[in-house]
């Protein structure tokens, strides 16, 4: 039986939508907020260089993995990241995240 992962997101306008993702499926965050048409640019293609793929965890942070040096190094880069940033490249999808709540910025 496939578990489903269920995520919350709310967009740059403030809309909240509820992704249903199929566990397994071996995606990021990233690739599913782009594939679902989220407003995400991730220009590096998902290696945490370039930090367009920011978002902020509203509820779950404790489900992630812990922040590699070279996500915290992209973060602080941004001017607007605080605690609950992380960047949906580096975030990969396991029934662990279900219930997570998310933010994303978008790039307009």
């Amino acid at each position: 039986m496939t578990e489903t992962i269920h995520i919350t997101i709310e967009n740059q306008h403030g809309e909240i939508n509820q992704l249903e993702i199929p566990d397994g499926i071996n995606l990021s965050l990233m690739e599913v907020l782009k594939a679902s048409e989220y407003d995400i640019l991730a220009t590096c293609g998902g290696m945490a260089l370039c930090a367009t793929c920011h978002i902020q965890v509203i509820e779950g942070m404790d489900a992630l993995e812990p922040l590699s040096d070279a996500e915290l190094d992209m973060l602080d880069t941004l001017p607007d990241a605080n605690d609950q940033s992380r960047l949906a490249c580096q975030i990969r999808l396991s029934p662990s995240l279900d219930g997570l709540k998310i933010r994303v910025f978008g790039n307009n």
